[in-house]
């Protein structure tokens, strides 16, 4: 360093010595210098994302705070707690610690319901994100990728929350980990040993919750925020999707700067969420355990439910008639073992859906645009359908509250869903997709004659006609600036030498699946330029 420099920075004051001092060892200058005018779009459905991540770091900041009092110990011990109605009654040193902190530390039972609260809103929101990405194609090429980083967050997330509300071992959560041992014990084989190394022995042995909350509050914690920061880290490499319309393409980004418009309004936001999650655990009672009483294996909580997250593979196993097979001496519990299989294999298919899109498409270009849902009617057909699967089966998980609450026959209820599990579906699919190609009708129409002003008009020969407003350039560009796919042909079946071609059974099916999603029937043409031209200059809007 030259004399100059050195008698500089002397000179220079402290705080500016220290920043050069760790801009020369971190690169916090440089990095910050490249990434603060980072353009963010300003769309509201991105928030989405923001309110799970927000979530994602309440549930971190009163888990910290919760770890400092709980202990995860099945041991057993007497109540002297201060709610008088326990007192004296043997339960585990984890319920025990559970009930100290939600009556005798200061502000225990607010940090405990905003942490369940948190857990809940942090699912919904992922939920509600990736149907966003979804709906809107923002799952297609470069994203596919980050697509299974927030499936995997989700995914994670369900057995996080799981072993979160199994740890105070009361009677709720004891009873929905007997019902996830009896769905372990169906698997041929390799159950009962599975459930023998999990609880440490026999049903519900002795090791459980220690090794629940090993899991809770290490294992899942620390994958889960290794997916957070590799699912940021791609979305800045790739930027975010921006919805169609005049000046967006696929080569830019438009929207507002990270510093200092989206830096002011993400923080304002945090705080936001913070406080709504903290009104309702204020407001809303959640796991009341002190209502429930501690776990016991000869018990069984009347109206136990799972966390909504669980409730569809509860509705499985709950809907399944009870079939079995014998062989050889062994049972094969078919109504447990087959929803088992099944809410892995719906799970999967989500998580592979962008690969799945992609070669039924054969589009392998960069996406950037998102698009309208109503301009993917299979796409948006299918995830309605498969919406309306997981929503039947909350029935299913929830049908004996279903019975009580609205005096139904729970044998109806069970044969509704058995039904509508498949039919559901199905009706939602076909509606979907009708909505949609309608929707695409009217844009169409939008387009050629403007849009409805309400205003009546008599003509001189008496024909009363509605006057239509002609739509701004910018609109009609919104309208009309998705793409349109031709569908897929098959290759002649003999070349141009004579010869038989062969093509393979993948081929003729990607073909076909390929004409469901853009054949007859699955889109509306745009209007053309010469169309438009021949409405406005021939007759004219009325």
């Amino acid at each position: 360093m030259s004399t100059a420099t050195e008698t500089k920075n002397k000179k220079a004051p402290a705080g500016e010595r220290v920043a050069d001092w760790a801009d020369g060892r971190l690169g916090i200058y440089t990095l910050a210098k490249a990434n603060m005018r980072k353009i963010f779009p300003d769309h509201w459905s991105f928030m989405l994302g923001e309110i799970a991540l927000y979530s994602f770091i309440v549930i971190i900041l009163t888990g910290v705070y919760l770890t400092l009092f709980f202990h995860p110990s099945m041991n057993e011990v007497e109540y002297h707690g201060s709610y008088v109605p326990l007192q004296g009654q043997l339960m585990s040193e984890a319920f025990n610690s559970t009930m100290h902190i939600s009556f005798d530390v200061r502000g225990g039972l607010l940090i405990r319901q905003i942490h369940h609260w948190g857990a809940l809103i942090f699912l919904a929101a992922m939920f509600v994100h990736m149907m966003r990405v979804f709906f809107t194609g923002a799952f297609r090429k470069p994203r596919e990728i980050n697509w299974l980083f927030g499936f995997l967050l989700f995914f994670l997330g369900m057995f996080t929350g799981f072993t979160g509300y199994s740890l105070p071992d009361d009677l709720l959560s004891g009873t929905g980990v007997r019902f996830m041992q009896g769905a372990i014990l169906s698997v041929p084989i390799i159950g009962t040993y599975i459930s023998m190394f999990l609880f440490g022995g026999e049903f519900p042995g002795g090791d459980f919750v220690a090794r629940f909350y090993s899991a809770h509050i290490l294992l899942l914690p620390g994958i889960m925020l290794g997916l957070v920061v590799a699912h940021l880290i791609l979305v800045v490499v790739h930027k975010h999707t921006h919805y169609q319309g005049p000046g967006r393409t696929n080569n830019n980004v438009v929207g507002m700067p990270l510093m200092p418009v989206y830096m002011a309004k993400a923080g304002g936001f945090f705080f936001l969420v913070f406080g709504v999650i903290a009104i309702v655990a204020a407001v809303a009672t959640i796991n009341p355990i002190w209502a429930i009483g501690p776990y016991r294996p000869d018990y069984v909580g009347t109206g136990a439910q799972p966390d909504w997250y669980m409730g569809f593979a509860e509705g499985l196993i709950r809907v399944m008639p009870g079939w079995e097979i014998n062989l050889w001496g062994h049972t094969l519990v078919l109504g447990v073992f087959i929803p088992l299989l099944l809410f892995p294999l719906v799970l999967g298919a989500i998580a592979v859906y962008p690969f799945i899109e992609s070669w039924i498409t054969g589009d392998k270009r960069e996406h950037h645009i998102a698009q309208r849902p109503r301009n993917a009617p299979t796409r948006t057909a299918f995830g309605v359908a498969w919406i309306t699967a997981y929503g039947i089966m909350l029935v299913g998980g929830g049908n004996d509250i279903f019975a009580t609450h609205f005096n139904l026959s729970i044998n109806s209820i069970t044969w509704f869903v058995r039904i509508f599990f498949f039919a559901g579906p199905v009706i939602a699919f076909i509606i979907t997709k009708r909505i949609c190609l309608g929707l695409q009708r009217r844009d169409h129409d939008k387009v050629l004659h403007g849009r409805e002003s309400g205003i009546i008009k008599r003509l001189p020969h008496g024909e009363f006609v509605e006057v239509h407003e002609p739509l701004s350039a910018g609109d009609r560009y919104k309208l009309t600036a998705h793409e349109q796919y031709e569908p897929a042909e098959l290759p002649p079946a003999v070349d141009e030498n004579g010869v038989e071609r062969k093509i393979s059974r993948t081929e003729k099916l990607r073909v076909k699946l390929n004409k469901s999603y853009y054949g007859d029937g699955s889109q509306i043409a745009k209007p053309t330029a010469e169309e438009y031209k021949e409405i406005t200059e021939g007759h004219g809007h009325h």
